[in-house]
């Protein structure tokens, strides 16, 4: 691009400096300033009307053929720089557009953001905090060239569209938030996001409270109503100041998992999988071989119901996510203690969880 830009303004120069050369050539031949430049630029453009005035001497003719042969030079230089910074740009732009195109295909386990309005603003930098791929869908350019600029994978278009989700890989991602203050548009996104994956984790806005429900049918694991939860922090601030001010101390500390991590405790969760040899395990199994270095918050089956404070002999599926609560360091160490000796035991091992 600044080779282009380079090449348009020097053939601009040069063409400025034969205009006013020739110009000056006539004018010492007796010609008025007038008439030179008319016939410069006549010349140089090959408009084809007659010279102004004869031009009847050998030296004239060769400095009319120099004029000709410097001006066209210029022009053309100047504007062939002018269709490559044209063309560079579209073509730069093209070979981008199809890498992210193939980028976005090849993800597995990512997250969708239908909007990047605020909210999706927000959620695309936490995301990008906790190193989750995503990909951003919003119809509006500006939008679009705002996330693109920030360096996040993008697609324009309406993600009411099913070809615009396909588009952007629902079949392999893992979770969809679609964030439009649009509550109609939010409800078809999510109807159409559960058709073409059953499976996936989705998370939708609702501005009105009557469109939870709406959007619970239509498919939505988890429903955010910004309007409710900013009404309930206001009530904490007046009820509860004292604790809110606890919680929202300094300006990393705005959430209870951040508040977790000042006193090196945090969250985690243990995904039941065939990889992690833990099908069929129990709860109480898990308690034991953590030895009291964790607690068990809450469960979650594969069909999206949570169980706070699961019981001891409820049993372990695929598809289940327990979700623990334990010292910072120690919660990876027994989760890999869990599943190596989970896997002993189908080798035989009859005292695997004692």
């Amino acid at each position: 691009m600044q080779g282009s830009l380079r090449r348009i303004i020097t053939g601009v120069v040069f063409f400025v400096i034969t205009v006013l050369i020739a110009a000056a050539g006539y004018v010492v031949a007796g010609w008025s300033v007038l008439d030179a430049f008319y016939m410069v630029v006549i010349t140089v453009f090959g408009v084809g009307f007659g010279e102004v005035r004869p031009v009847n001497t050998p030296e004239l003719k060769v400095f009319t053929m120099l004029v000709i042969i410097s001006g066209t030079s210029s022009a053309v230089y100047a504007v062939g720089g002018f269709i490559q910074m044209v063309t560079e740009g579209e073509i730069k732009q093209i070979l981008q557009r199809n890498h992210m195109s193939q980028t976005i295909k090849a993800l597995e386990d990512h997250v969708i953001i239908c909007g990047f309005g605020r909210m999706g603003q927000i959620l695309a930098k936490k995301l990008t905090d906790a190193q989750v791929k995503f990909v951003v869908i919003d119809h509006n350019d500006d939008r679009i060239e705002q996330a693109e600029s920030q360096g996040y994978l993008v697609y324009l278009g309406n993600a009411t569209d099913d070809t615009v989700l396909h588009k952007a890989g629902i079949n392999t991602a893992r979770a969809l938030a679609t964030v439009l203050p649009d509550d109609a548009a939010n409800v078809f996104i999510t109807l159409t996001a559960r058709e073409l994956n059953p499976k996936l984790l989705i998370l939708s806005r609702g501005e009105l409270p009557s469109t939870e429900k709406k959007l619970r049918l239509a498919g939505a694991n988890q429903v955010v109503l910004p309007a409710s939860i900013s009404a309930l922090r206001m009530a904490h601030m007046i009820t509860h100041p004292a604790t809110l001010d606890f919680f929202s101390q300094g300006d990393d500390r705005n959430t209870l998992n951040e508040l977790l991590g000042q006193m090196d405790i945090q969250m985690d969760e243990l995904a039941i999988t065939q990889k992690s040899g833990m099908i069929g395990a129990t709860i109480g199994d898990i308690e034991t071989r953590g030895r009291g270095t964790m607690i068990i918050v809450a469960l979650r089956r594969a069909d999206g119901t949570t169980i706070t404070h699961p019981g001891q002999m409820i049993v372990l599926s695929e598809g289940d996510a327990v979700i623990v609560m334990g010292h910072r360091g120690d919660i990876p160490q027994v989760m890999r203690s869990l599943v190596v000796r989970r896997k002993m035991r189908y080798r035989g091992s009859p005292r695997i969880w004692n």
